[in-house]
């Protein structure tokens, strides 16, 4: 029994690690900027459907989200200060558990 509970939290470890890396490579660091694209392509995808050329959508997004966002990630201030964004909060990274050794030692 104990056999198969083991292999239920490996399996239910591996799902939620595999979630994790589908959030942080789809999200990143900011969330803005995953909503923008998002809303970008609804925004491509509905202007299509309506008949209009919408090549035009994501290249101007790319100039607004990336201000957006490098001014989010030097300081939260700047280009939006007034608007409410959020800002992310820092990683704390652990130490590997056994560092490289230099070579020759």
């Amino acid at each position: 029994m104990s056999g198969k509970r083991s292999s239920e939290r490996g399996l239910s470890g591996r799902l939620r690690a595999f979630g994790a890396f589908w959030y942080d490579f789809v999200i990143g660091d900011d969330w803005v900027v995953a909503a923008g694209v998002a809303a970008g392509l609804l925004a491509t995808w509905g202007l299509h459907s309506a008949g209009v050329s919408a090549w035009w959508v994501l290249p101007l997004l790319l100039v607004v989200l990336l201000p957006v966002s490098l001014a989010r990630a030097i300081s939260g201030r700047g280009v939006l200060s007034g608007l409410p964004l959020p800002l992310r909060k820092p990683v704390r990274r652990r130490s590997p558990a056994s560092p490289h050794t230099p070579p020759g030692s």
